[in-house]
């Protein structure tokens, strides 16, 4: 045992074990001791040198009054690393020495390698209840506290089962200064770290007491699934699982611990990346298939590209049709104009009446040029419905038509000629 200064008060510290070991630091329950440890010294000094220490309030260290808070007791411990020059350590807290743990790694996560936390909580209990606890230890004593406490802590079984290793634990409760515990509980009361710890990322393990009262397995289930890749261990205790299930704390909190150096874990992230490899190289062999498959996609854009032109010729073939209708057209207008001006021409003689005879003759023709006029339209009529090439008979019928006509002409004049001759009767 010695004793150590921190900030001009006294702390009550033991270090032992093998110098060439990592430091391993042991944190302690409300009302409890660096004694609290002793069962479990043997199988820790194996793998590490260990620090022990009664927290402010505890044991042979300051014990003023209060209240505490999580923070200052946090601020304790990193003092006492400072003091014996020890540069980091890994962590092993029980109930508040678990709290007062992560007020630690939230403060100086660099001076923390790993992390366990048993029987923990970010936030636990109610204030009222807290407030009674402060009053009856401040008014009745801890005698009046230790036997509800022992029924807290230890399931009824155990404490049937082992009465002396209940009565150890108790007796280091009694031995605790009333005003220290007030102050501890003034502490626990107060502190909320639900949201902080989220940012915690040092490697941590939580151990949880399946019939615990005091900080259910749900308060420290929730810290587990808050800080990243923590891990989460339940046991079959109650809250002082270091006692209650001494086998299965030591085997968790061990191998998680001494796994910083462990080989096999060393080992694993080469086999894994050699396990990888040939799938991978799988994958890259089948690249050049899917590569292939693309480059056939051009002779596909060049069929497409020859079936434009194609088209292109299509398209002009069609226009070069089109001016030989129009061709067509302008000859078939060209062929009607003369069978318009002939038609002026042979009305020109009818507008010439000389008597009343005349006359007649003359509506006579006139019957008759509309009849011609409506046989034309009929020859205007046809070359539309017909093709081009039958245009050519309407056209020797018109001639023939207008042959005969000046035949007719031609025949009336030599009758009124010789009309004209002859001798008047009656003169």
């Amino acid at each position: 045992m010695s004793e150590i200064t921190v900030a001009g008060e006294t702390f009550n510290v033991r270090l032992e074990g093998d110098e060439t070991k990592e430091v391993l630091a042991l944190a302690h329950h409300l009302g409890g001791s660096l004694e609290l440890w002793e069962p479990l010294m043997p199988a820790l000094l194996e793998h590490f040198r260990v620090l022990r220490y009664d927290s402010r309030g505890h044991g042979a260290s300051v014990a003023n009054e209060g209240p505490y808070s999580v923070a200052k007791l946090a601020q304790d411990a990193i003092g006492i690393l400072d003091a014996l020059r020890i540069e980091k350590a890994h962590w092993l807290g029980l109930s508040m020495g678990a709290i007062v743990g992560q007020a630690v790694l939230l403060q100086a996560p660099d001076r923390i390698g790993r992390a366990v936390l048993a029987n923990t909580a970010a936030q636990i209990g109610a204030p009222e209840i807290w407030n009674a606890r402060i009053l009856a230890a401040r008014s009745l004593g801890m005698d009046h506290l230790a036997q509800s406490t022992a029924e807290r802590w230890f399931t009824e079984d155990f404490r049937a089962a082992e009465p002396d290793l209940v009565r150890f634990v108790i007796d280091i409760f009694r031995a605790t200064p009333a005003v220290g515990y007030a102050a501890a509980c003034a502490a626990l009361r107060d502190v909320d770290q639900r949201e902080t710890v989220r940012s915690i990322r040092n490697k941590v393990l939580v151990l949880v007491g399946r019939h615990d009262p005091s900080a259910p397995a749900s308060l420290g289930a929730f810290v587990a699934s808050v800080i990243e890749g923590a891990k989460l261990v339940t046991l079959e205790s109650s809250h002082i699982s270091a006692i209650e299930d001494q086998e299965g704390f030591m085997e968790a909190a061990v191998d998680f611990l001494t796994a910083v150096d462990s080989p096999l874990r060393k080992v694993a992230p080469p086999r894994k990346i050699a396990r990888r490899t040939p799938a991978r190289q799988g994958l890259a062999s089948r690249a050049p298939a899917k590569k292939a498959v693309a480059k056939k996609a051009p002779p596909k854009k060049a069929a497409t590209k020859k079936a434009a032109p194609k088209k292109a010729a299509a398209q002009k073939a069609a226009v070069k049709k089109a001016p030989a209708k129009k061709a067509v057209v302008k000859k078939s207008a060209a062929k009607k104009a003369p069978a318009k001006k002939s038609a002026v021409k042979k009305a020109a003689p009818k507008k010439v009446p000389v008597n009343k005879a005349a006359a007649k003759k003359a509506a006579a023709k006139k019957v008759a040029a509309k009849k011609v006029a409506a046989k034309k339209g009929a020859v205007k009529k046809a070359p539309v419905r017909t093709a081009p090439a039958k245009s050519a008979p309407s056209k020797s019928v018109a001639k023939k038509g207008r042959a005969t006509a000046a035949k007719a002409v031609q025949k009336k004049a030599v009758q009124k000629k010789a009309a004209l001759k002859k001798p008047r009767r009656g003169r």
